[in-house]
């Protein structure tokens, strides 16, 4: 009796990693209603929350992050052996056809052990300079999926590559197509006074901080906002602080005597980037490719504890086409809450420098991304899936 396709999505560590992964789920999902898919990952409530809520199954496997502290060398190594022999036993227990690799240290039991088993296996990768899991992993991989050109030159010349851009969430995809190429009223070099209303709605700015790798965006930005003063009149900040954040943000935006509307989490945040001005970010692949479905300008401020510099890489290609600034923390001599207000200043109070800049974002998308991540996950298959119309 020949079983249903199982297909199974190693899980990275962070949402930068994840929301790609439940994007290429969701396409598999409609074009094989019958394929079973499931998620193994490293047990975090929040992915298990989000795997859950988006109709797919989520299993924990044991796994650890490379660590900086050697003392939590063994439970690096005890961690990861256990998460490899637990994939293994799933993968086989649990008949699976395919594995997709979504990058990150949660990610890599699993793909080696499917690679162990003789699996098929896809990779994505997020960002213009690949993570070591991928160039670990590359020569054994059935296909990488890169966001990213630039991926080219960081893996061997007979990589199994193809470029199709980052996925984003099916929301991105379905505002994006919806909306098709109206851009939200930000003013233009070519619009004359005259054209212009005489009263304009609240501009929002977005910041999305978090407790981990953005953390000094929660810090720094109220003060950043305070020394702005009256320029931010006619703006409405909306500020994202991620877990466990949220209480010391909401007084830090008091001490400083900024309004703010603060929350752990926006839920829906598509619809609210696709009606925004301006955001404040780090620089991940995915946070890059939703930015650009929704044609936002933006102020990134890449990972300073990024030794690889990924972060950095994707912001440089961003503000290399005119769609952003960036802001790199690692060669400041001042404070953080200084170089902040000193790249909004310019970007709050011209219109037509953000107009430009939003259309140099919109430029970026590919909004086709998950459906070729599809495309090539059917091939590696070798079954055929038609498209379903957009």
């Amino acid at each position: 009796m020949r079983h249903p396709l199982h297909i199974v999505f190693a899980s990275g560590g962070t949402a930068g990693h994840l929301h790609p992964g439940l994007a290429v789920a969701t396409h598999l999902k409609e074009r094989m209603p019958d394929a079973r898919i499931s998620f193994l990952g490293g047990g975090k409530p929040l992915d298990h929350h989000r795997v859950r809520a988006d109709g797919f199954e989520y299993v924990a496997v044991p796994s650890q992050p490379v660590p900086r502290n050697p003392f939590r060398a063994m439970r690096f190594i005890t961690d990861n052996v256990a998460g490899y022999w637990a994939s293994r036993w799933y993968l086989n227990e649990h008949q699976a056809s395919l594995v997709v690799g979504l990058g990150g240290y949660a990610s890599a039991a699993t793909v080696r052990a499917a690679m162990s088993r003789d699996l098929p296996t896809v990779l994505l990768e997020q960002n213009a300079v690949p993570s070591h899991v991928t160039r670990w992993l590359a020569r054994s991989a059935d296909m990488i999926c890169a966001g990213f050109e630039e991926v080219r030159a960081h893996l061997p010349i007979d990589a199994p590559l193809v470029v199709t851009g980052n996925p984003a969430r099916p929301a991105f995809e379905r505002l994006y197509r919806r909306k098709g190429t109206k851009v939200r009223d930000q003013g233009s070099e070519t619009e004359s006074p005259a054209e212009l209303p005489t009263s304009q709605p609240p501009r929002r700015l977005i910041v999305v901080g978090g407790a981990g790798g953005a953390r000094s965006l929660n810090e720094f930005m109220p003060l950043a906002l305070r020394r702005l003063g009256p320029q931010l009149d006619g703006w409405h900040v909306v500020h994202q602080t991620g877990e466990g954040q949220l209480q010391q943000t909401i007084e830090r935006y008091q001490a400083a005597g900024v309004k703010a509307l603060t929350v752990s989490f926006i839920d829906e945040m598509a619809p609210v980037l696709f009606e925004s001005d301006l955001i404040v970010c780090r620089a991940g692949g995915t946070a890059l490719a939703e930015l650009a479905l929704a044609g936002v300008p933006a102020v990134l401020v890449p990972y300073a504890r990024d030794v690889e510099a990924y972060q950095l890489t994707n912001a440089e290609l961003v503000a290399a086409a005119g769609a952003a600034t960036v802001l790199d923390e690692s060669t400041l001599d001042g404070a953080l809450d200084e170089a902040l207000a000193d790249h909004l200043e310019p970007l709050l109070t011209d219109d037509a420098r953000r107009g430009t800049m939003a259309n140099n974002m919109r430029s970026l998308a590919r909004p086709d991304a998950a459906a070729a991540i599809t495309d090539a996950i059917c091939a590696v298959l070798g079954i055929t899936a038609a498209r379903l119309a957009a």
